[in-house]
């Protein structure tokens, strides 16, 4: 092989190596460029799941604290209805109270007060006890009691029947007064009989109280009628 042959073959291996090399190199760009287009689609894909995640915590937070915000809202115009009734109620129980209280120093009223305990109990001997300051009202009143508890035992039914009726020896609580704790009566009478084991609580307190629930319902169905 002479010195030209040698040089072809030299500059052939030259070449077929390049182009390998070329070869080479351009598997390994773009391999590079594939790893490198799938790293960045990897980190896109991360930080729009970051930023989607971000995005729903803030909307859940934002929805969390509208929503405590709409509970307090609606608790505090609930509260805010409560208080309002409640005032109303109180209003109207104050009027009922002094409408009674007044209503408790009149005759008739008493009256009434101590028949319609006479017809619960329908004993012979009956015993009234009502405060200290109303002895002499009462005691006014025990007479036209014991007529008119004989006249409607008689209607009803055409027995005659009459009671003995007396004053106790033991009172009922004062009238309350402002500022001063402890047991109080806005006046009427209790009744009882058979040595205080049977008895009829027929005073003011007591009424009003009766009187008061029972007409909670029409009372709040007429004032607060959407409630």
């Amino acid at each position: 092989m002479d010195s030209k042959e040698a040089q072809s073959q030299i500059a052939q291996m030259i070449s077929f190596i390049a182009a390998e090399a070329a070869d080479k190199a351009n598997e390994i760009q773009k391999k590079g460029e594939e790893e490198f287009s799938i790293e960045v689609h990897r980190l896109i894909t991360e930080q729009k799941e970051k930023v989607r995640q971000g995005y729903e915590k803030k909307v859940k937070q934002i929805e969390t604290k509208y929503a405590i915000a709409k509970s307090m809202a609606i608790n505090k115009q609930r509260l805010e209805k409560i208080k309002a009734r409640q005032e109303v109620m109180h209003k109207i129980e104050s009027d009922a109270r002094a409408k009674l209280v007044s209503e408790a120093q009149a005759p008739a009223f008493v009256t009434k007060l101590i028949v319609q305990g006479l017809l619960m109990l329908l004993e012979d001997s009956v015993t009234v006890r009502c405060r200290e300051a109303d002895t002499a009202l009462v005691k006014s009143c025990l007479a036209g009691a014991q007529a008119e508890y004989s006249k409607l035992i008689k209607a009803e039914t055409g027995a005659d029947k009459t009671c003995s009726l007396v004053i106790d020896s033991e009172f009922l609580p004062a009238a309350p007064v402002a500022g001063k704790d402890g047991p109080s009566c806005l006046g009427g009478v209790l009744l009882h009989c058979q040595h205080g084991k049977i008895s009829i609580d027929n005073t003011v307190d007591v009424r009003l109280r009766l009187v008061m629930e029972q007409a909670k319902p029409a009372i709040r169905s007429l004032l607060f009628p959407a409630s």
